[in-house]
């Protein structure tokens, strides 16, 4: 498959001096402040970055989504906005950045915030953009289009759980193998997340749909809560899947001096905390780390019952 990494890097080069409000946003990243805080064998970051107010505080309920025109779509974009195509996907400069090198990637039809029947797309997409992590939030879990199907992707390194994954597995994993894929079950005390490992395609695309069964409620038809980082490396992939319990933790809809402005979403489960507000920057200690990621992720006895299904 081919790499797009050197087009959309140059893409990204350009739409900084095209794009005034793209160029203005990364240049603004130079000056974002990051506070890091050290757990048992792993990193925790937070960073103040207001520019992330829009999507934070973003309204997701039906009534707000159809009241807006839906900005991935085409019609509705900036005239300054350009990108490369991918199969059924257009690959965007997101203008309100996390990452130095920071991409939505919308699909062309105007479609839900589902990942079923389209993770498949994901991993190509992992595959096709080598250097870069690859992830998707779920409708309540982060995404600010829960109307229009799309993934995120950033520069491989910049969150740390890109890099202590391994560590984290021999530290903390329950590991076993099964049809071909390498599973890990990690409760590192801060996060519950399963790392789904192979070289084969379609082994993780029914192993996943394995697990996107397990974490359906049969009586609902809305999509099972959770978070995924995917990404493509020494030919084969690593996703990480974070089952979720909670959209936004109570911290969020506190007043005074409990409110905490963060609705967490993928890359704060990959160990980077966005906080729009100096506030909450200033304020946050490791306390309010583990309550938040406690709150919006799946309680250990859920999640243990999870692997004791999924290892049958």
């Amino acid at each position: 498959m081919n790499s797009i990494s050197k087009e959309i890097k140059q893409l990204l080069s350009d739409q900084k001096t095209e794009w005034e409000l793209a160029g203005k946003n990364f240049a603004g990243l130079e000056n974002v402040q990051v506070r890091e805080f050290q757990f048992e064998g792993f990193t925790v970051k937070v960073q103040f970055n207001p520019g992330r107010i829009v999507s934070s505080a973003a309204k997701v309920d039906k009534k707000s989504i159809e009241a807006r025109p839906c900005f991935l779509c085409a019609a509705n974009r900036p005239a300054e906005q350009r990108g490369v195509t991918f199969g059924d996907y257009e690959v965007l400069v997101n203008p309100f950045p996390i990452f130095p090198e920071h991409f939505t990637i919308p699909a062309f039809a105007h479609t839900p915030q589902q990942i079923k029947g389209n993770f498949g797309s994901m991993l190509d997409l992992a595959q096709g953009m080598e250097g870069f992590t690859l992830f998707y939030n779920g409708p309540k879990c982060g995404a600010s289009a829960p109307d229009h199907f799309h993934f995120q992707a950033g520069n491989a390194g910049f969150m740390p759980l890109d890099d202590e994954t391994s560590a984290l597995k021999e530290k903390y994993g329950d590991c076993w193998e099964k049809d071909e894929v390498n599973y890990c079950a990690i409760k590192d005390g801060l996060r519950n997340f399963l790392v789904l490992e192979a070289a084969d395609k379609m082994a993780l695309i029914n192993a996943f749909a394995h697990i996107y069964e397990e974490l359906e409620d049969p009586q609902s038809d809305e999509e099972p809560m959770l978070n995924i980082l995917a990404r493509y490396d020494d030919g084969g992939w690593r996703i990480l899947i974070f089952p979720r319990d909670l959209h936004r933790p109570s911290q969020y809809f506190a007043e005074g001096e409990e409110n905490i402005l963060i609705s967490p979403a993928s890359v704060d489960m990959g160990g980077v905390l966005i906080t729009p507000q100096e506030k909450d920057f200033l304020k946050i200690g490791k306390h309010d780390i583990e309550s938040i990621m406690k709150q919006v992720l799946w309680p250990d006895k859920q999640f243990d019952k999870l692997i004791r299904k999924l290892k049958q």
